[in-house]
């Protein structure tokens, strides 16, 4: 699983670097959700998470596409959260508040 991991997180970071202005300011943590299931969050500056969606959300529908395509190939079912950094901050707090663990 963790050949397929890192091919998956290779292209996410390849793809997101040549759509975003700020790639030092990226995040891309992925989470475990079961057996052959991964959930991929990239979090990004305010401006990026525009830039990385698109619009109508046309880039971030493309990369998904590409990404769940990438996984079919090797049985792994995948989805991808973009956030920015405010966003996963509040996310964070809120899940500590009700006392989830964050991933």
């Amino acid at each position: 699983m963790k050949e397929v991991t890192d091919k998956l997180r290779n292209f996410l970071q390849y793809v997101a670097v040549k759509l975003i202005d700020e790639p030092g300011k990226a995040q891309l943590k992925v989470a475990e959700l079961g057996p052959k299931r991964l959930r991929f969050k990239l979090v990004l500056a305010q401006a990026d998470v525009a830039n990385l969606i698109g619009r109508n959300g046309f880039t971030a529908s493309a990369i998904r596409s590409v990404l769940r395509a990438a996984a079919d190939r090797e049985g792994v079912q995948v989805s991808l959260q973009i956030h920015s950094h405010e966003e996963e901050a509040e996310l964070m707090a809120r899940e500590a508040a009700a006392g989830k663990p964050s991933a």
